[in-house]
Formats: structure tokens, C-alpha cells, sequence
């Protein structure tokens, strides 16, 4: 079986989108251009100016190679273009055009995300240097919710050893959804799996419920975003309230879901909170030996996928992959 990452860079060298990044002044984000640009895996674009990030570059032993783009918010001939954009997205804030302007110019993470919002590259990555709320308030403020998200989550691929690729949402970004939001990260996180491993969905809602097992005011939530899912996705594959087992394991779908479409062969595995979903990734990759990757941010319009401060710049290679494939 070919491992999820492999497959993801061999489908984003094929893609070959445009990958802004912005943290230039970080020497992974370096490091991991010279891997995406060598082995083609993206067309990219570095913000900064050339001289010096190439200067930051050869004091580390680094050698970045031809092709890459840089660019510089004052020396963008669409800045005009972009800053009226932005101010026209905040104008009901109460962001004025200078106020606009000198927040493209100063801030990095926004001009990025306002390049993928203008169509002039295809995502973003970022978060080695910036924190997550940091990056998800650029991509909110700058991109939006994509059509049918009422929420931004995230989303963990887990390259299990034995059970393939398997889905968890969310375990990073949400604390608490309602109903709604729960409906929204399932419906997202269905089509995020779909968009990244080239299988079909099979959502399971878990919860320490199956169908009806307990009564509780969190199954309740459970259920009814059971069904807000369903109203959003007629089509989708998916079923709930189900305990972890009873989504997993065959044998036990039969004693607890007969009859069910999903149980026993669930591959999207959504957590009714980030409590449940931030411990059950973890246990999975550290006593299951799964590979998680993430956390892939879903929900917007168009790609901006957020990074660890931790992270490795293999990782950031793995993001700017997986955003180029999102991107589609």
C-alpha cells in the first residue's frame, strides 16, 4: 500500500499549484522550499525580498534554486488591487483603505492570504512561526468560509499500519461545536478524507453512545448533528451516534449497529470535542504507531493550512502538498 504522504506529493508534482508561503525570515521554511522546488511539487512564492532571504539562505549552507518566486507587498504591482479587496471584505469592522494597506504591507500572513483570496496563488502555508489563532484569523479575515461551512476545523490524517488511512476531526481547532458546527466539521472533514486519499467517505459520529445506548445531553448533540449532516449531504455515507468500537470493529457493528451502512467500517472518525479528538489522535499515534498529519484546516474558501511552531521543514513540504491537492 502506498504510504498517504507518497501518494500526496506524487498527486501534487502532477497539480503543480502555486504555494505561497510567507515566514521567509524562519530557516525551515527555507529548507523546505529548496525540497518543493527541486523536486517540483509546487510552483512557489516566497514573500520577502530576494537578496536577503537568499542572504539568509547561504549563511545556513543553503542554496536556494531557480524558479522560485519573490515577492514584496511594495513592490507588487497588484498591492492596489489587494488592499482595495481587503478593505472592502473589513469595511463592516471598520477598516478604512489606509489602515488596509498597511496591514497588507507589514503583515505577511495577510498578503499571503490575500494572494490565494485574488486567485494569484492556490494556497497558503504558515504557522512555523506564527500561532495557529494567528494564522486562522489572516485566513478567516482574508479568504472566508467556503459555501455550506459554518465553521473552520481541522482535520489529523492517520497513516495507520495496518487499517490504511484513516480521517479525525477535529482535534485542534474547535473546542466545543454545537449541532450546527458539528454538522459542518463532519460534512468538511468527509470531503477533506476524499479530496486527500482518493476514497470514499464513511463518516462515523462517535460518541459513548451507540444508537441509543445512554441518554445524555451530549447524544443528543450528537444525533441532531447527526441529522444537520445528513440535510447538508444527502449522499454522504454516515451514521451515528456511535461509541469508537462499534465504528471500527465489524464484529462488534454487528452486535451494536446491525444493519448500518458505516459501522464497522468507518474511515472519517468525528469527535463530538476537541477534548475527545485531541487525545484519541494521540493514542493513535503513539500506541497505534500511526503517522498523523496536520492539523489540515478545512471550512474555507480556498486553502490556507496551518503548522505546528515545532514542526520539522519536512513538514512544511508535507503542508504545501497537501494544500496544493485541497486546492483542486
Amino acid at each position: 500500500m502506498m504510504d498517504v504522504l507518497e501518494r500526496i506529493r506524487k498527486e501534487a508534482k502532477q497539480s503543480a499549484k502555486r504555494i505561497v508561503l510567507p515566514e521567509t525570515d524562519d530557516i525551515r521554511t527555507l529548507h523546505a522550499a529548496i525540497k518543493i522546488s527541486l523536486d517540483e511539487l509546487a510552483e512557489l512564492i516566497l514573500i520577502g525580498d530576494e537578496v536577503s532571504i537568499k542572504k539568509l539562505a547561504e549563511k545556513h549552507g543553503l542554496d536556494l534554486p531557480d524558479g522560485i518566486k519573490y515577492i514584496r507587498f511594495v513592490d507588487d504591482k497588484h498591492a492596489s488591487q489587494l488592499s482595495e479587496a481587503f478593505y472592502v471584505k473589513r469595511a463592516h469592522k471598520g477598516m478604512t483603505p489606509d489602515a488596509a494597506h498597511k496591514i497588507l504591507l507589514k503583515n505577511p500572513l495577510y498578503y499571503a492570504a490575500m494572494l490565494v483570496d485574488a486567485g494569484f496563488a492556490d494556497g497558503c502555508v504558515a504557522g512555523a512561526a506564527n500561532t495557529t489563532g494567528d494564522v486562522l484569523r489572516a485566513a478567516i479575515q482574508c479568504i472566508g468560509l467556503k459555501k455550506g461551512s459554518s465553521i473552520v476545523s481541522s482535520v489529523f490524517l492517520m497513516q495507520t499500519q495496518d487499517h490504511g488511512v484513516l480521517t479525525y476531526g477535529d482535534c485542534a481547532v474547535v473546542p466545543y461545536p454545537d449541532s450546527n458546527q458539528l454538522a459542518s466539521i463532519a460534512v468538511d472533514s468527509a470531503k477533506t478524507h476524499q479530496s486527500l486519499t482518493g476514497e470514499t467517505p464513511r463518516v462515523a459520529m462517535l460518541s459513548f453512545s451507540t444508537k441509543g445506548s445512554a441518554h445524555h445531553e451530549r447524544i443528543d448533540l450528537v444525533s441532531k448533528a447527526l441529522e444537520q449532516a445528513k440535510a447538508l449531504e444527502p449522499d454522504m455515507q454516515i451514521d451515528g451516534e456511535l461509541q469508537f468500537d462499534a465504528a471500527f470493529v465489524s464484529d462488534v457493528a454487528l452486535k451494536k449497529a446491525p444493519g448500518s451502512q458505516v459501522a464497522g467500517k468507518a474511515n472519517v472518525f468525528i469527535f463530538p470535542n476537541i477534548d475527545a479528538g485531541n487525545i484519541g489522535y494521540k493514542i493513535t499515534e503513539r500506541l497505534a504507531g500511526a503517522v498523523a498529519t496536520g492539523p489540515i484546516i478545512q471550512g474555507l474558501a480556498k486553502p490556507m493550512n496551518d503548522l505546528s511552531r515545532g514542526c520539522s521543514w519536512m513538514d512544511i513540504v508535507n503542508a504545501a502538498c497537501v494544500t496544493a491537492l485541497m486546492s483542486d
